[in-house]
Formats: structure tokens, sequence, C-alpha cells
């Protein structure tokens, strides 16, 4: 009973990892020192969307998440790192003196990180919540190793791995010289019994594949943070 009950301690926690259940209330996701935030907004190409004004960069070394792409955050949304709990063969207490049970213990805690953590190629890294602006959901990234495949492959298999969803409709975008494909597609949750709209971008880079995916509570409020996804779009570099 001991090793059930540490495990669904585990699974707790990192379900709360990636579903928003804890709070920062600290400066370290912060979008960036220097950051300016604007309130002001702008028309996409053409009148069909509009983007978010900058509440800083993230991506480089020293923001609120370092990765293999940088971009903007849309003003008062908050950057926080995804670290992960599977470094290593020691884990989260794996230095021989516990014996077996510790052993399985630390296992199990990998099995449920390792679930919850990754989508198909790719790795949870970066997520950014939108309950500062007054929305209810994330803009997650997620990276994978540098032979995972293209962009349109990788962004097909993180969309494959994911139960429920249907309906994808793929394109392509160019943004900061990289060349990247999209998605938009609809998540049905059989626990909640609803379906609801949800899109994600894939881009190459030398260090491996990034996946910038916008989900939220419900399609009103997908649509509601929209233009926060269209600035990290439309602002994506490499570093």
């Amino acid at each position: 009973m001991g090793n059930v009950g540490r495990g669904a301690v585990c699974a707790a926690l990192l379900v709360g990892v990636l579903t928003g259940c804890s709070t920062d209330g600290g400066g370290s996701g912060d979008a960036g020192a220097d950051a300016k935030p604007s309130v002001s907004t702008s028309p996409a190409a053409g009148g069909a969307a509009e983007v978010a004004g900058s509440g800083g960069r993230i991506g480089a070394a020293g923001s609120a998440c370092r990765l293999p792409v940088t971009f903007d955050v849309a003003a008062d949304w908050k950057a926080e790192s995804v670290d992960g709990v599977t470094d290593g063969p020691g884990g989260t207490g794996g230095s021989g003196g516990t014996g077996g049970s510790g052993d399985a213990d630390d296992e199990l805690a990998r099995e449920v990180a390792d679930a919850l953590l990754r989508q198909g190629p790719v790795t949870a890294a970066c997520e950014i919540d939108a309950k500062p602006a007054g929305h209810i959901g994330f803009l997650r990234v997620w990276t994978g190793e540098p032979d995972a495949g293209d962009a349109r492959t990788v962004l097909e298999d993180f969309v494959a791995a994911e139960d429920g969803a249907s309906g994808a409709a793929y394109r392509t975008f160019t943004s900061g010289g990289l060349d990247g494909a999209e998605v938009t597609y609809r998540y049905t949750s059989e626990l909640l019994d609803e379906t609801k709209e949800e899109r994600a971008l894939a881009v190459a880079t030398p260090d491996g594949p990034v996946v910038l995916h916008l989900g939220g509570m419900d399609s009103e409020e997908h649509e509601a943070m929209l233009p926060a996804y269209e600035l990290a779009k439309r602002t994506l570099r490499l570093p």
C-alpha cells in the first residue's frame, strides 16, 4: 500500500505541472527582466486575427524558459519552465540506501512523468499561463531531439499521440526565417463529454523540433487566447 500511495502522490504532483493546479507567486517565471508590457493589439494580415501586445521575450539564456527558439509572450501571461523528474537513475531517492522499495517508487515516478511530460516525439519544456491575463488556459512549448523529423512529421506525430484528437487540418507558415507547420483540430474529452478547438505549430531547429500548443478550458477561451498564440508565432526566431 505504501508504494501505491507514493505513486499516486507522484501522479498528482505531475498532473499539476501540466494542468495549472499550482500557482506561482514569485518572479522566476516572468517573461524577462527587460519586459515592457504593452496592452495594444494589432490586426493580422488580411484582418483575420489579432496579435497581442508583447510582455517580453523568452527562449534565450536568462529568460524564464531556455529554448531552441525565442518568441514574444503576451502581456501579463506568466512563463515557467517545466522541469522533468526523469534525469537519470538517481531520480528522487536513488542513492542505494532505500533498497527495492525505493527503486520501485522511482521507476513508477519515471513512468508517470514520461506519460505526462511527453507527447509523441516531444517533451514539455515550458508553459505560459494565461490566468494573470484573465483567461483559463496555457500556451505550452514542447521540444524534441534533432532526429525527430521535419516540422510536419513532428506535428503529425504530436497530434496522433493525443487521444481524442480529430479533424486535423494542416498548413505551412514562415516566421523569422523558420519554415513551420501548423494544425487546427478538435479535442474530445471522454471524461467531460465535450469537444473543443485546439491548435499547434512546429518548427525544426538545429537543436531539435519545437512545438507550441494552445488549448484552453473550452473553445471560447481558446478563441480569446488566439492573439497571444499569434504573437508567439509571428515573433519566432532562432536565438
